[in-house]
């Protein structure tokens, strides 16, 4: 008598080598879709900043071209005549120098580039909003301004807040755009502020991925931190007083870089904070691309 053996397949479950290289394919789609839709997502960001940078720029050329003066450094009689906040009598007050500066202490020879709550600082937002040149209001005139009588701060939360002083990043992420100036140069901001003072200047921290930092300056300029027309400089009264810093995460003051946004080409070693490095060679610093991901830089833009 012959026995029957069953011959179909096994019924232990299991997956052929066809359906697990199917499984990795798809697998691999959606990896190369979630990257794509990054890559495009973070294209789009820079290309927001950059087209909010130009708007300004333009914007500050239109109000030079109608009222023959920066918005801010505009002096009385012409501002109040045109409808501004009237100007204070002293420098850095609407001195029409074509520097745009602060003073909060109403006396001679105290103006500086980074008083955000006093002078001509206080009121280059109110100014372009005032003559319809911005795509938001800018109403608030400043903690110290015209005429500076406490140490009041603005915040994210104090009413107004820094929304009504500061327009918004299109970079997001708690990033704010302001003015100051060095050696006479006037420059954008880009970085995340915390608070704004009359007298602590303008407190803000780096907000920039290195990655949206080295896209934005390689877009139009040089792709090199400390050189050319964009930078990795920005205020932080709590790492250098009233002057530019060189930018790194966590508020520290930048890799190998000097108070006021010198450039260094001191030997600089790569560190999870950097914002650049020169890989530890001394020579010219470049973005520290280990560091794609990480909020290290901030960035300035010379007026165009």
């Amino acid at each position: 008598m012959f026995r029957s053996y069953n011959t179909s397949p096994s019924s232990k479950s299991g997956f052929t080598l066809i359906e697990i290289s199917t499984v990795l394919v798809v697998i691999g789609l959606i990896t190369g879709v979630i990257i794509a839709g990054r890559e495009l997502f973070e294209a789009a960001s820079v290309h927001a900043q950059l087209s909010q940078i130009e708007k300004y720029n333009t914007a500050l050329h239109i109000f030079e071209t109608k009222y023959d003066f920066l918005p801010g450094d505009i002096p009385d009689p012409s501002a109040s005549n045109y409808g501004f906040q009237a100007r204070g009598p002293y420098d850095g007050q609407g001195d029409g120098n074509g520097v745009i500066e602060g003073n909060c202490y109403n006396s001679v020879g105290m103006r500086n580039g980074f008083n955000q709550g006093c002078g001509e600082l206080a009121v280059f937002w109110v100014d372009l909003s005032t003559a319809n040149l911005l795509d938001s209001s800018i109403t608030y005139k400043g903690v110290g301004y015209p005429s500076p009588t406490a140490n009041s701060t603005t915040t994210s939360t104090t009413t107004p807040n820094l929304n009504a002083w500061l327009p918004a990043a299109k970079l997001g992420n708690g990033n704010f755009v302001y003015v100051f100036s060095i050696n006479d140069r006037n420059y954008f901001g880009v970085s995340s502020v915390t608070q704004i003072s009359w007298l602590l200047g303008s407190s803000s921290a780096p907000g920039l991925t290195v990655q949206q930092a080295y896209n934005i300056d390689k877009k139009i300029d040089d792709s090199l931190p400390q050189s050319g027309s964009i930078t990795a400089c920005y205020i932080n009264y709590h790492v250098a007083t009233y002057q530019g810093v060189w930018a790194a995460g966590n508020n520290l003051q930048g890799a190998s870089g000097g108070a006021g946004c010198i450039p260094t080409t001191t030997a600089t070693n790569y560190a999870n904070t950097n914002c650049y490095d020169n890989n530890g060679t001394v020579g010219v610093q470049t973005y520290s691309m280990q560091n794609i991901n990480l909020p290290n830089c901030a960035l300035s833009f010379q007026f165009q």
